[in-house]
Formats: C-alpha cells, sequence, structure tokens
C-alpha cells in the first residue's frame, strides 16, 4: 500500500495549504472553499497519472489521429459535509465519473471531549464493483470517519482499487485506514502533519473543515 504526501515535492499546493492554515486568511469563507477545491483538482490530475490508458481514434477537422486516454471507470465519493469543495475539485478533472455520498460523522461520547465515535446515517452512491473508487474527504484525523465510508461503499461489490485522498492528515489515521483497506489501495496527502491533540483534532491542522466552509453548526 502506497501513501503519497504531496507536500514532499515543492509545489503551488503548499501556497493554497498556507492559506488554509492561516486565521486571517480563514475569515474568507470562499477563498477557504476554492483552496479546498484546487487542491483537490491538482491531487486529481496527479491520480490520473495512476490509470490505465487505452488508445482511442479521434477525427479532427483536419485528419484521423490516435491518442491515449484513461480507461478506468471511475466512482467519486465524498462524506458529508466538508467534503463537497473537496470533491467538486475531483469533479472538476473527472467530470465523466460517477458519484457517492456518506454521511458519517464523529460524535464525542464522554463529556471530557477526549473520546470519538463515529455515526453513519446516509449514503447514496451506485455501486463500486470493477470501479476505481476515490474517496475524498479533506480531513483524516481519528480515521473512523473514512473506514466507516469504506465499509459503507463497499458493500456494494468489490472495487478495482481505491484512492482514499485528504487534504491534511494525522499519522494515527493513517494507521487505522490502512487496516480497512485491500493492499492495492493508495492514499492521498496534501500533507501528513504530527498528529492530534487530546480532543482528536490534527496538529496544526487548520481547524475544523465543515465549519470553515460553510459556518459553524449547532
Amino acid at each position: 500500500m502506497k501513501v503519497i504526501n504531496i507536500s514532499e515535492q515543492n509545489s503551488v499546493v503548499n501556497q493554497f495549504l498556507y492559506e488554509l492554515r492561516d486565521k486571517k486568511y480563514q475569515q474568507n469563507r470562499l477563498l477557504f472553499r476554492n483552496n479546498i477545491r484546487r487542491i483537490g483538482q491538482m491531487m486529481a490530475y496527479e491520480l490520473s497519472k495512476t490509470f490505465d490508458y487505452r488508445e482511442q481514434k479521434v477525427t479532427t477537422p483536419l485528419a484521423v489521429t490516435e491518442m491515449m486516454l484513461p480507461h478506468d471507470e471511475l466512482l467519486v465519493a465524498t462524506v458529508l459535509r466538508a467534503g463537497l469543495p473537496f470533491h467538486e475539485g475531483f469533479l472538476d478533472v473527472f467530470d465523466h465519473a460517477e458519484n457517492g455520498f456518506v454521511s458519517a460523522f464523529r460524535m464525542y461520547t464522554n463529556r471530557e471531549h477526549t473520546e470519538v465515535g463515529v455515526h453513519t446515517e446516509y449514503i447514496a452512491a451506485p455501486s463500486v464493483k470493477g470501479k476505481t473508487l476515490i474517496i475524498a474527504d479533506p480531513m483524516l484525523a481519528t480515521g473512523g470517519s473514512m473506514a466507516a465510508a469504506i465499509e459503507s461503499l463497499t458493500k456494494s461489490g468489490k472495487p478495482k482499487q481505491i484512492h482514499v485522498c485528504c487534504v491534511i492528515a494525522a499519522p494515527e489515521g493513517i494507521e487505522v485506514v490502512k487496516e480497512a483497506l485491500p493492499e492495492n489501495s493508495v492514499i492521498w496527502c496534501a500533507a501528513i502533519d504530527q498528529g492530534m491533540n487530546e480532543h482528536k483534532y490534527i496538529v496544526p491542522g487548520f481547524g475544523d473543515c465543515g465549519d470553515l466552509c460553510f459556518g459553524e453548526k449547532l
């Protein structure tokens, strides 16, 4: 199983990450959502290099030529609600992909807010059987929500391959997700941070992605 950390190489993704982390930039929700979306676009481009390709003829106004086109049948899924801008970034690139949505959210299970459980209450997706499944969720903290999404989506069949994609990951979450994935899967991260605090937030991270994108919840 491969874990790819995009921030290990210098690119404009680091500029987007800088703005996502900065408290001043975070006051602009439109900018925050757009940066999540742009990282999704760039990660999708990098991921596209791993697909199977086949030669196909195309007729231009002047001649017939041949090009190599991706052959994978794609299903791009996300975890509501924080995953929506990230998901849109992938769809900007993979515009022919099918889509899936999972409502899986974490709940504190003690008064101190140091223990977390995951609740899944909704899924809308076609069968993943034989398809390349991409699960886009910006934050991979405890890994519980992602593991629940993987379990829910793969009940409909065995995918060809699974790509787990996140903006920021904690090492603890990566280890949890590895246990839920087949061996040929790939975990993509724009950055891997040092770990989580006592409330299970990624540090240094950038806070609650859903709240920063859409506003605080009750």
